[in-house]
């Protein structure tokens, strides 16, 4: 094993050990090994030469931070240290397995590790499965206790400061959290609220403990016969009474003074004169009053409501305030000295006159006697005063036994408070007491807690030995005595004869002993005589003694004094004459203590189940015991302490401090080797070391190294193969040793078999990198190839082409050198041809040119003459129109002007209502409106400028008119030479106006062009604007737009979010709705289970069998019998066990007659019911028919009169029956029951009379049942045209039967039907004659079996107890196999003989309806009189059914107990529709609406209510119960939301379905109810399929290995987890999966709805996520990569499910996501910060916490693995600190989320719904 690069621990000063790796091959002989360090410094390491010791090899990696110390290959000291390093600094992991011991180390930091869903995680866990923790240890010890009825202790130990109180603190926790009270009183809230009282007035800081405990304790929790908590007990050891009087440097006194010192200001603390701790001497001597983080005040409130808790009135807590407040005064009393020999209190002292009004004591008598002591001899009694010295050490002394007596009373009264009301029948102790302690100054009180400790050791190293010998007897391995250190020696020297105590109690006896005399003994008992003694070498007053743990020096000062404890007499008498109440209390009890023997220190007796035997008292005995030594007292019960330990099964915690300066999460080596060394952790290992540490099964040995076998090695029994396999690997026999069921191995070959896998591994890693290598590197050279092919390919191709291209264009140049020459000939040509031509067209031009030329001045000429002769006429028409226009433009100026005007001061004030108001919407559109009123008026100036136009056209036609009349006026002048001289004035006269007008007609158009120019401009400005105000309208309807885009996002966001966290608080507040139902239901069940148990008690004074009810059916006899027989157990008068037993036995009989007897009378009930019912329809057709006259009335009175006397004879049966039940349940003798017994007897006679008397009648029965049918059917009117008889032809035929034929005919009819009468009688009476033989047979066999179960009895009597009970186990297994196997062939002949009635019975219903068909074709009406009447199945014409069911009143408990208390839910699933029983409760709460009976709706209703949480609560753990009435449930409410009537709901239905609505009742109140209802049924079938799911999750999910072969099993150490390995009994994941697939079908023929099926998948899939991901925390085997694979593929079947039934869409893959990104995690790379990025984006279901706990566990399974640095997870935290989760660290498992039932109508027509006969229905009807 030491070869080159093996790894070994050498010793090292400053770190203990230090790691190194060889650089050669050690050889035997070498004196020296060549050592490289981890920091990588070489070392020559030198072997001891004497010894030649190697140094110790270091364990493979793989195994570093495993739970169990154990598990580990090499076990020694620097693996162990190691490991826990480890374990604590890398991995923040406080708790380690070693062995049988939880090693805890203290973190001095808070951790989230005890909470509530902590402790739900760890209960009901094997030790091992689950990661080390307290929790595991008190699961492990409740276990035990249930198991073996067995009492358990658990024994927590460890230096002060470790953290022994708080272990011991969540120990109790989780016992009072897991077991609860068997009582309403709050046993466990007690237990737990004695802590802080005890810290009180037992703790206090020293310099190694903020919160020390400064006395040992062992706190006794009782349990009942259930295992839940009834009460606690405490006993106490060695109180530190010196730390009352003094205090070292940095430490203070008890906690209680400071609290007390910190509420000085509480008014009811004004009478106690307190002040700061630093005024009294008591408290301020350590210098230190004040603890960081400890609000003393706010301490003294938690104390107070302890106490009140605990029962200490409020009375009593002042009193315990005022002794305290007396002792702080007493401790600042003064001395003056008068001489040396006496001394005196100062007149009126202060303090001490504060003491005396405080203790109700006279002033001069106490101060007498502080300051004189009573001397007593034989003959006279004298009065001495006494040093001042003497004096403060009296007044300390006194200080000092108040305070020890008033801590006794304290814990009497608490004792008092959590003693248990019942008997107790187990306990679990829970000691938490001083380890080994060693300072500078050792003391008395060291001196005793050292031998504490060495007798706890000694009994610990025993249970080790005996744990190891028993495992080794079991498997049958050869047992070879181990040598352990035994510290018997050490205890002997210290409680032996002539031992120290001895030696010391002998010194205190002497009149003038003193520590010097005491250790001069010891020097010469002792010296040199034990190795284990020693004597200082610079000190006289000194010894040392050779602990289990380390040499410890005692100083002798003060042994003696603290031994004897010395109190003065007068002092007590002094305080005894006190009218202080609570003050003589305390000195009373102490009166009370006997021995020490049979009471503990405080002078209590334990509850204890230990027989320990107190001693007789003698006379005088009481004075002599009241003077034993206080360590007298220790030993004494410690002696008592060891017995009840050793009568219990111990399990142990070891704290460990891991510092001296309480830093969080600092190791410090040396420290904590000490604490490893002392607390007996390395002698476990050292035990475990010296023979077979490594222990594997066979099944994991071959899990982990089947690699190392061969194919041929490999045979079908395991055991041998791993024979076979281990021989070959490992040659030296002694190394290892095979078990029953396991493979033990010595130490360090676990370690070599590592090497030889991971070498193995290594190889064929080596062999698949080379054949990758190679694969790879040909797949590169064929590519490579492949691709030097194709580029030379395309290269050829590519000179290819271009050779071909070339070719191409040398042909392609030749032919355009060709064309080329063709075209510059051509154009030469073509050129020359066109110059020809052109000069040609240019003369010919000039020519043609110049003849036009001429041509044209001609026609000019013309032309101008023409123009100028129009000219002269238009200009005289210009000049009219211009002066015509002229006085429109003026005009038309003027109003332009007003308007223009007014356009400017609209347009200004828009600019300016723009400038104010721009940006709001309101506005912009006030704009619009004012741009559309001036493009109104823009539009009315175009149209007056056409106006204008026009007019402007018409006085131009005017002045063209009179231009003509003019020229006709010309024309006349002209004609009329005459008048041309008189008129040529007036012509001039005109041509002047005309030119005037012209002028004015010139300015006119002048000023019209101007305002046309100016209209112009003026439009064009307002175009301007109008152009400018649709850009700005635009941009502020683009602003609008995007605000409004921006406003409806934002709203859109806001109204996300908003229903988010809506739909969130929705969902909460359902949550917390529902939580209230389910609180609700419970304390409703809680209120049933009290009412029931108040009516037992008062009902059945004495246990045994309650009766059922007649009406009962058997099958729900089946259902409550084992209820109601819990029901009697759980009451508290019950009888010791034996006669328990045998009663149970004497029952059995009486119990299956009784049954049978319940069947017979239920039969008879049937038959008695029927006859009600024809009896009933008798009256109603007779109720019907007025007009008919009464018919057999007497003989109907006669019947009427044999049913009332078959009723009194069956309540005669029934009370005959009752008074044999009391006699037997009353007399429990056992030969009551034997055979041959009187009371065997009278049972057997009243059977036989019962079985006649049911004979006589069930005849009687029949004959009436007979005679009814034929009164029926003679009376029955007639229906409809199909009925048979009708009342007139029945009368008519009665009156005809007078004629002698006809009443011949009738007798013959009546001797046939008495003859099937007697034939039926006949049958009758030979199936009862054979009830009763196979009843007499099976009394028969009773009484054989009960003689049987008498000698197994006697013969179980005599065996041990141990065979016993393993006999009766044997014995009841037997017996229910036996009775298994008769109900399943039961069972089976049951349903063959069904199976064939039904085949019968179809073939039966074919030929009848054959039958009738053929017989109704050929029936005449005159056969129909003639033929005699009998009882015939006459089927009726369908009617048109209105959906409703009626029923009578009195009988709605028959509906309820048909249809809901005793259905079966299996039956109606199979065989009718689905939700027929809401459909039919329903149709009858219609029928009761169509009635306006309130009270009917109302009955009905809560009644089937009641039935349904009556049924649930008899058989509420059945899934298939809980989910067939919550199906009919939803269906019922959903009926009634569908036909109630509201528009909502009425929009699903058919018109039809519409006319069945309610019409008289508005049932929205219960249709709450009903909502409520179903609430609280599916959070009851949540729980159901929890159960049933819960025992397969971890080990389908974890532990299984669905893919095999991926995961490796890693060695374990002695608590063995769950194997993976999948056995006969273990679940798989086809387990879970075949579980789903049975609730998913059962739901879907329960007719569930699809919504809610969804629910409940999603439930199942949370529960499943939530409970695999808390154990994958709290399991650091299983965080691996090849789990997080195994854990993906489980996930991956789950969504193959979910897609199977298509049910993807249902959330359920969601609630997955937490589960699967924790496998993911697992799988990913963690090295880089790149990692690190991925993993917190990646991880976003997951808490800060679970991601940094998961890379804490990461645990490599190979060593090719890698495991997560500490920097990288530093890494992690820092990127998630800012996230905001939870610091929860594990899922709630109990989580339900909110329900809701969606509307779902039903397509079904109520009418069409018909009633089975098989429900028993046939008193309701279809209406």
């Amino acid at each position: 094993m030491y070869v080159k690069y093996a790894r070994v621990w050498i010793p090292d000063p400053e770190e203990v050990w230090k790691s190194a790796e060889l650089l050669k091959d050690y050889k035997p002989g070498d004196k020296v090994l060549q050592l490289r360090l981890e920091e990588g410094k070489d070392l020559e390491y030198c072997l001891d030469p004497k010894t030649k010791e190697l140094p110790p090899l270091r364990n493979p990696d793989i195994l570093v931070g495993e739970n169990d110390l154990t598990a580990l290959s090499y076990l020694h000291e620097p693996a162990v240290l190691h490991n826990l390093k480890v374990r604590f600094i890398d991995s923040k992991l406080i708790y380690t397995y070693c062995g049988i011991v939880l090693v805890a180390i203290n973190p001095y930091e808070q951790l989230p590790i005890y909470g509530e869903d902590i402790i739900n995680a760890y209960s009901g866990q094997n030790m091992g499965d689950m990661d080390p923790h307290i929790f595991a240890v008190a699961e492990e010890a409740y276990k035990q206790m249930a198991r073996d009825e067995r009492n358990q202790s658990i024994i927590v130990s460890g230096e002060s400061g470790a953290g022994k109180t708080v272990s011991a603190k969540y120990a109790m926790r989780y016992f009072a959290t897991v077991s609860g009270s068997a009582s309403e009183a709050n046993v466990e809230e007690k237990v737990l609220a004695s802590n802080p009282i005890m810290e009180s007035i037992g703790n206090a800081k020293t310099t190694r403990n903020d919160n020390s405990s400064r006395f040992g304790k062992y706190i006794e929790i009782g349990f009942d016969k259930r295992y839940r908590i009834i009460g606690a007990n405490m006993r106490t050891y060695l109180l530190e009474k010196s730390r009352v009087v003094f205090q070292a440097e940095e430490e203070r006194n008890y906690h209680i003074f400071y609290q007390l010192c910190a509420s000085a200001a509480l008014p009811e603390f004004k009478t106690l004169r307190l002040g700061n701790a630093n005024y009294f001497h008591y408290t301020k001597q350590g210098g230190s009053p004040v603890i960081d983080g400890v609000d003393d005040a706010k301490e003294m409130v938690n104390t107070r409501q302890a106490c009140t808790l605990l029962g200490i009135s409020d009375s009593y807590q002042m009193g315990i305030f005022r002794i305290l407040a007396g002792i702080l005064h007493l401790g600042n009393v003064e001395f003056a000295s008068r001489d040396s020999d006496s001394c005196t209190v100062p007149p009126k002292h202060e303090p001490l006159t504060i003491f005396c009004d405080l203790m109700g004591v006279e002033y001069e008598e106490m101060a007498h006697w502080l300051c004189h002591r009573k001397l007593a001899t034989a003959t006279e009694t004298y009065i001495k005063p006494i040093s001042k010295l003497h004096a403060i050490n009296a007044r300390d002394a006194l200080a000092k036994h108040i305070y020890a007596n008033l801590f006794n009373w304290i814990v009497d009264h608490v004792n008092k408070a959590l003693h248990a009301t019942v008997k107790q029948h187990s306990f679990i102790g829970v000691l938490d007491i001083y380890g080994f302690e060693t300072f500078e100054i050792n003391s008395f009180e060291q001196f005793c807690i050292n031998y504490a400790n060495e007798k706890l050791q000694q009994q610990f190293n025993m249970h080790v030995f005996k744990l190891e010998q028993e495992e080794y007897m079991k498997e049958q391995i050869p047992w070879t005595l181990i040598d352990f250190y035994d510290n018997q020696p050490c205890i002997n020297l210290i409680e032996a004869k002539m031992g120290v105590l001895d030696l010391l109690d002998e010194e205190c006896k002497m009149p003038k002993g003193s520590d010097d005399s005491w250790a001069q003994k010891l020097y010469n008992t002792h010296l040199n005589k034990c190795a284990l003694f020693e004597k200082p070498r610079m000190s006289n007053k000194a010894f040392i003694i050779k602990h289990f743990a380390d040499k410890v020096e005692y100083q002798c000062e003060g042994f003696l004094e603290k031994n004897k404890d010395t109190v003065y007499e007068e002092q007590i008498k002094v305080l005894k004459s006190s009218k202080f109440k609570l003050l003589l209390e305390l000195f009373q009890d102490e009166e009370k203590v006997l021995s020490p023997t049979s009471a503990t220190p405080s002078g209590r007796v334990p509850l204890s189940r230990t027989p320990i035997k107190p001693a007789k008292a003698r006379p005088g005995q009481a004075s002599k015991e009241h003077k034993k030594t206080v360590g007298h007292q220790f030993r004494n019960s410690l002696h008592l302490l060891m017995e009840t330990l050793n009568a219990t099964t111990p399990h142990y915690v070891r704290c460990i401090k891991p510092n001296d300066f309480k830093f969080p999460f600092t190791f410090d080596e040396k420290r904590a080797v000490q604490q490893l060394r002392a607390c007996g952790v390395l002698e476990t290992i050292r035990i475990s070391a010296a023979g077979f540490p490594s222990r594997w099964t066979y099944q994991e040995f071959f899990s982990r190294y089947r690699v190392l076998m061969k194919q041929k090695d490999v045979l079908g029994d395991r055991k041998q193969t791993c024979k076979n396999v281990l021989e070959k690997l490992i040659q030296d026999k002694d190394k290892y040793q095979f078990g029953k069921t396991k493979i033990f191995f010595r130490a360090g070959q676990v370690a070599y078999l590592e090497k030889i896998r991971a070498d193995k591994l290594r190889a064929a890693c080596i062999r698949i990198q080379k054949t990758i290598r190679g694969w790879l590197m040909r797949k590169k050279y064929m590519r490579m190839r492949k691709a030097a092919i194709t580029i030379q390919r395309h290269v050829r191709g590519y000179q290819a082409r271009c050779y071909a291209t070339f070719l191409r264009r040398t042909r392609a140049a030749t032919t355009i050198q060709k064309f080329q020459r063709m075209y510059v000939v051509r154009k030469r040509y073509q050129r020359m041809r066109e110059a020809t031509i052109a000069l040609q067209a240019l003369l010919r031009g000039y020519m043609v040119r110049n003849k036009y030329q001429m041509m044209l001045r001609e026609h000019k000429c013309v032309v101008l003459q023409k123009h100028v002769r129009g000219w002269l006429a238009r200009r005289r028409y210009r000049r009219t129109l211009r002066a015509v226009v002229y006085l429109q433009c003026c005009y038309r100026r003027m109003m332009a002007k007003r308007e223009l005007k007014k356009l400017k001061i609209e347009a200004r004030s828009v600019e300016r209502y723009k400038k104010l108001h721009i940006g709001l919407e309101n506005k912009i559109m006030q704009l619009q409106r004012k741009i559309d009123e001036q493009n109104k008026e823009y539009k009315s100036l175009l149209e007056k400028m056409s106006s204008l136009e026009l007019t402007y056209s018409t006085e131009t036609e005017k002045l063209r008119s009179d231009v003509e009349r003019l020229r006709t006026s010309e024309e006349e002048a002209r004609s009329a030479t005459s008048r041309v001289l008189s008129l040529q004035e007036e012509i001039a006269k005109l041509r002047r106006e005309l030119q005037h007008t012209q002028a004015e007609k010139r300015s006119i158009e002048e000023r019209a062009d101007k305002y046309k120019h100016e209209t112009e401009q003026l439009v064009s400005e307002l175009k301007e604007q109008n152009s400018l105000l649709k850009t700005e309208k635009e941009e502020l309807n683009r602003r609008i737009h995007d605000q409004a885009k921006e406003i409806t996002e934002s709203m859109e966001k806001k109204l996300v979010e908003e229903t988010k966290q809506l739909e969130l608080d929705l969902n909460d507040e359902r949550l917390r709705y529902q939580n209230l139902l389910n609180e609700f239901s419970r304390l409703e069940e809680r209120y049933d289970d009290l009412k029931d148990e108040m009516n037992l008690m008062v009902s059945i004074p004495k246990p045994g069998h309650k009766r059922t009810d007649s009406t009962h059916s058997s099958n729900e006899s089946e259902y409550t019998f084992s209820s109601e027989i819990t029901e009697a157990e759980d009451l508290p008068l019950r009888m010791e066990e034996p006669s328990e037993k045998k009663a149970a036995l004497d029952m059995s009989l009486f119990l299956k007659l009784q049954k049978r007897v319940s069947e017979l009378e239920q039969e008879k009930q049937s038959l008695q019911d029927e006859l009600d019912r024809k009896e009933e329809q008798a009256l109603r057709a007779k109720a019907k028919e007025e007009e008919r006259p009464p018919i057999r009335g007497a003989e109907l009175e006669y019947e009427s009169l044999k049913r009332q006397e078959l009723e009194s004879e069956n309540k005669k049966l029934k009370n005959e029956l009752n008074e044999l039940q009391k006699a037997l349940t009353e007399t429990r003798a056992p030969e009551v029951t034997a055979p041959g017994a009187p009371a065997y007897r009278v049972l057997l006679d009243q059977l036989t009379s019962v079985s006649e008397e049911l004979e006589v009648r069930k005849e009687e029965v029949l004959i009436l049942r007979s005679q009814l049918v034929s009164q029926k059917e003679a009376i029955q009117p007639k229906e409809d045209k199909h009925t048979m008889t009708d009342a007139t032809i029945l009368l008519e035929d009665v009156q005809k039967m007078k004629d002698k034929g006809e009443i011949a005919q009738a007798y013959i009819g009546l001797k046939e039907t008495n003859r099937l009468l007697e034939s039926q009688l006949q049958s009758q009476k030979k199936s009862h004659e054979n009830e009763l033989e196979s009843l007499r047979g099976e009394i028969q066999s009773l009484k054989e079996e009960n003689n049987r179960q008498q000698q197994l009895l006697a013969q179980n009597l005599q065996l041990p107890p141990e065979a016993r009970i393993e006999a009766s186990l044997q014995h009841e297994i037997t017996r229910l196999t036996n009775e298994n196997l008769d109900l399943m062939e039961q069972l089976e002949k049951q349903d063959k003989t069904v199976r064939k009635l039904k085949k019968q019975l179809k073939v039966f219903a074919k030929k009848i309806g054959e039958l009738e068909v053929g017989q109704m074709e050929n029936i005449s009406p005159g056969q129909i009189i003639d033929e005699p009447i009998r009882p015939v199945n006459i089927p009726r014409k369908e009617k048109d059914f209105q959906g409703m069911l009626e029923y009578k009143k009195e009988d709605e408990q028959k509906l309820v107990k048909n249809l809901i208390l005793e259905l079966k839910p299996r039956g109606v699933a199979v065989n009718l529709i689905p939700g027929l029983p809401a459909y039919i409760l329903f149709m009858c709460v219609r029928h009761a609406d169509y009635l306006n009976d309130d009270q009917k709706v109302r009955s009905l209703l809560t009644s089937t209510i009641n039935g349904i949480k009556k049924v649930l609560k008899k058989r509420g753990d059945d899934f298939e119960t809980v989910s067939f009435w919550l199906s009919n449930t939803c269906r019922f409410l959903h009926c009634l939301k569908q036909y109630s009537g509201e528009e909502g709901f009425m929009k699903h239905n058919t018109p039809r379905q519409n006319e069945h609505c309610l019409t008289n009742f508005d049932l929205a109140e219960y249709r709450q109810v009903l909502s409520d209802l179903a609430i609280q049924i599916y959070q009851q079938l949540v729980r159901v399929l929890e159960n049933i799911l819960q025992p397969m999750i971890v080990s389908g999910m974890l532990e299984h290995e669905t893919i095999q072969g991926v995961s490796g099993v890693k060695p374990t150490g002695l608590r063995k987890r769950t194997s993976s390995i999948a056995d006969e009994g273990t679940y798989t994941l086809d387990s879970i999966i075949r579980q789903l697939n049975s609730f998913h079908s059962v739901m879907c023929q329960h007719g569930m709805d699809p919504e809610l099926i969804k629910q409940v998948v999603k439930q199942m899939f949370y529960i499943i996520g939530a409970i695999t991901l808390n154990n994958l925390l709290l399991r650091k085997d299983m965080c691996s990569w090849s789990k997080g694979m195994q854990i993906r593929y489980n996930v991956s079947q789950l969504e193959e499910w979910l897609r199977d039934k298509n049910l993807m869409n249902s959330g359920a893959k969601e609630t997955l996501e937490p589960l699967i990104q924790a496998a993911q995690l697992l799988q990913v790379k963690k090295k880089t910060d790149e990692d690190a990025e991925a993993i917190c984006s990646m991880c976003n279901a997951l808490t800060t916490a679970q991601i940094v706990k998961v890379l804490n566990l990461y645990t490599p399974v190979n060593e090719f693995e890698e495991r997560v640095l500490v920097s990288f997870i530093r890494t992690i935290q820092v990127r998630l600190r800012d996230r905001k989760d939870s610091p929860q660290l594990l899922m709630d498992a109990k989580h339900i989320f909110p329900v809701t039932f969606p509307f779902n109508p039903s397509s079904l027509a109520l009418e069409t719904i018909q009633i089975p006969a098989s429900l028993g229905l046939g008193f309701i009807s279809r209406v």
